[in-house]
């Protein structure tokens, strides 16, 4: 499981709540979390402001695998 579903499903969010607190469609959103589309730097931070916490805290080992 990647980090930032980790954190959704430990903080009982649902894809629908993710998405209507970042303003996009669940799908966009579920793609994001999927590994499907790319993730931008604003939209990282915007997600991480919904779990209280750094972008590092749920991505660091997302990226640092990508080699």
């Amino acid at each position: 499981m990647n980090g930032l579903k980790t954190m959704r499903v430990k903080n009982n969010f649902t894809c629908e709540y993710m998405a209507n607190h970042l303003k996009i469609s669940k799908p966009f959103y579920w793609q994001i979390e999927n590994g499907k589309r790319r993730l931008s730097y604003l939209m990282a931070v915007k997600i991480s402001k919904i779990f209280g916490c750094k972008p590092d805290e749920i991505f660091y080992n997302d990226f640092k695998n990508c080699d």
